[in-house]
């Protein structure tokens, strides 16, 4: 890779959460448009256009991949959580951040769920309007208790490739 390699996972996080909310304008149809929009997405430092032919590794495109594969389960368990709001009516960057850190809650087993609802919260600050965070820890909290208590799994056959 031919550019300083972004290696915090804050940083993995902020651009995993930017690609993901570009794929909210031009959804990825494939696996092969998905890597093309990780790859060529202005914010990943990491790659360019040479890395095309490439697989993306490390702990962004583990998001990134993760989420995509995995958004119609996301969906309905943060559906779970968001009394009187559909998904397809939330805002854009907050169900990019709810997918963001339920696919962490539910897939990642080195990601405590405290740690996913504060990176989401963070990212929050930084990208949605002063009112989202309420909203998107609202919901996160509720998931993270119901993942303690066992009502929330993993649904079977969906998890990630990378994890």
């Amino acid at each position: 890779m031919s550019k300083a390699k972004n290696t915090t996972r804050r940083g993995a996080r902020e651009l995993a959460f930017q690609v993901l909310y570009g794929l909210s304008f031009t959804p990825a149809e494939s696996r092969a448009d998905l890597r093309r929009a990780f790859v060529l997405s202005p914010h990943n430092t990491a790659m360019d256009e040479q890395d095309l032919g490439s697989e993306p590794t490390g702990f962004a495109w583990e998001l990134v991949e993760g989420v995509w594969g995995n958004s119609a389960a996301l969906d309905t368990a943060i559906s779970r959580f968001s009394h009187n709001w559909r998904v397809d009516r939330m805002g854009r960057i907050e169900l990019t951040l709810l997918r963001l850190a339920v696919f962490e809650m539910l897939y990642r087993q080195d990601v405590p769920p405290k740690v996913a609802i504060n990176e989401a919260l963070e990212l929050s600050g930084q990208f949605g309007e002063d009112n989202a965070k309420n909203f998107v820890n609202g919901i996160l909290d509720a998931a993270a208790k119901a993942l303690e208590s066992g009502e929330l799994v993993p649904s079977a056959g969906q998890a990630p490739a990378n994890s």
